[in-house]
């Protein structure tokens, strides 16, 4: 809270620098850019909305809200927008209609927004406030979020990928529980065998093309394959490790996971939470929505498998792999009250609020350091969540694969790869296939 005062007093004095050195230049405008340094001061009287897609993180994020509006008077109300509706109400308050004065902003929408002045530029706020540096926070998400050099969004929070899987499906069919020592072979094996054991009334997995991030992904990084190159200029997914990396992907299809037609109507989440399956890969942020669900005393989570690439029989550095999205705090570039929506920014962004919303299991947090209550907030409602934290303090952590047109591309491979999962004798040349039309769109970027 000794960090919003001090952004006050800053701001005000470079204001007050402003202004004294606008009158010596005999310049009579009033020095106002939008960015709030020539008029710094914060209306106490101001009523910020923001929003979010997910209402499981609403009731956390309005209580870290209404502490700032506790110590500035100024009226937050955070609204969930559903995500199928979030980007085209977005796009319309940008092309005047209504718009939040502070929104979560998505690494596959961040360049399009930044690029086209849509969002606040929050450097000259960062830069005045001795409580925020940008070295703090992970520096991935820290790069997505920048545009020629400028700051467009803090990043809010960071995801890990975990297996979920259901206890009572294990002791059933006599299998051992997932744990540290898993390979993404022992993954295979445990998932074969239950499929097999219960003759198909229930399925070791389950994974969809639409699960990159949180299930196929982490294999092809795991297994020296790549979706886009470092320097994101052309596809990874035709290399030969990526091809090898998704052969072992249909090997699970074959033996292992729910089959396509499942998946497609019931979703990985809607068949593990009817007990048709027994273990699936998922991102902490979808946990607390778990707790739910009838028969979640049997849920628990677990570090995802590794590769043994070296194949001594333990878990080298580098080994462990999982992909990472952050999201960012961002404002409107059109909000009527930048200083305003510029503090909240800062205030949620902050390392106690980022604390606070890990103690109360809203999400992990971006900046780093900050998260270690987040597990056992989670573990607190009824799954225990500690393999999270595990995978935090112990796995590589890959920063999501994107370009200027992810969703393009992204979309692209999700629909073909379809065909694969239907015949993975088809991987190989889907994944060319992908390739070439990524590659084409990497070009033109």
């Amino acid at each position: 809270m000794k960090q919003l005062k001090k952004l006050m007093a800053l701001l005000l004095a470079l204001a007050m620098v402003l202004a004294l050195a606008a009158c010596g230049s005999g310049d009579d405008s009033s020095g106002s850019s939008g960015s709030g340094s020539a008029d710094a001061t914060l209306d106490s009287s101001a009523e910020l909305e923001v929003w979010i897609w997910d209402s499981d993180q609403q009731d956390g994020i309005q209580e870290i809200c209404d502490l700032f509006t506790e110590d500035t008077g100024i009226a937050v109300k955070v609204n969930v927008v559903t995500w199928d509706n979030y980007w085209t109400l977005l796009e319309a308050g940008a092309s005047g209609g209504d718009m939040a004065d502070v929104f979560w902003m998505h690494i596959l929408e961040a360049d399009k927004y930044m690029s086209n002045d849509i969002l606040l530029d929050l450097t000259p706020y960062i830069a005045a406030d001795d409580g925020i540096d940008m070295a703090n926070y992970y520096e991935g998400a820290v790069e997505t979020f920048t545009y020629d050099g400028k700051y467009y969004g803090i990043p809010k929070d960071h995801d890990i990928n975990v297996i979920l899987y259901n206890k009572a499906i294990f002791d059933e069919y006599g299998f051992d529980y997932p744990d540290e020592t898993w390979t993404w072979d022992t993954f295979y094996e445990v998932a074969a065998g239950i499929t097999e054991a219960s003759g198909g009334s229930v399925y070791g997995s389950a994974m969809n093309t639409t699960n990159d991030q949180d299930s196929w992904w982490n294999i092809v990084y795991a297994m020296g394959g790549s979706i886009i190159s470092e320097d994101g200029t052309t596809s990874g997914l035709d290399s030969d490790e990526t091809k090898a990396a998704m052969e072992f992907v249909g090997k699970l299809i074959d033996d292992a996971l729910a089959p396509q037609s499942l998946v497609s109507e019931n979703g990985t989440s809607g068949l593990f939470s009817n007990n048709l399956v027994a273990m699936i890969c998922q991102g902490n942020y979808t946990l607390a929505g778990f707790t739910d669900y009838d028969g979640s005393e049997n849920y628990a989570t677990a570090v995802l498998p590794y590769y043994d690439a070296n194949g001594n029989g333990q878990c080298d550095d580098g080994e462990r792999v999982t992909i990472y999205n952050s999201l960012a705090w961002s404002a409107s570039a059109a909000t009527a009250h930048p200083n305003e929506a510029a503090a909240l920014v800062l205030w949620l962004s902050s390392y106690d609020m980022q604390v606070k919303q890990a103690e109360l299991g809203v999400t992990l947090a971006g900046y780093v350091g900050a998260d270690s209550a987040y597990a056992d907030a989670i573990s607190a409602k009824g799954i225990d969540a500690s393999a999270v934290q595990v995978m935090n303090d112990t796995a590589t952590l890959i920063s999501y694969p994107h370009s200027y047109n992810t969703t393009t591309w992204q979309n692209y491979y999700k629909e073909k790869l379809v065909a694969a999962w239907l015949d993975t004798s088809l991987m190989s040349s889907v994944l060319d296939d992908c390739a070439a039309y990524m590659n084409d769109i990497l070009a033109a970027e």
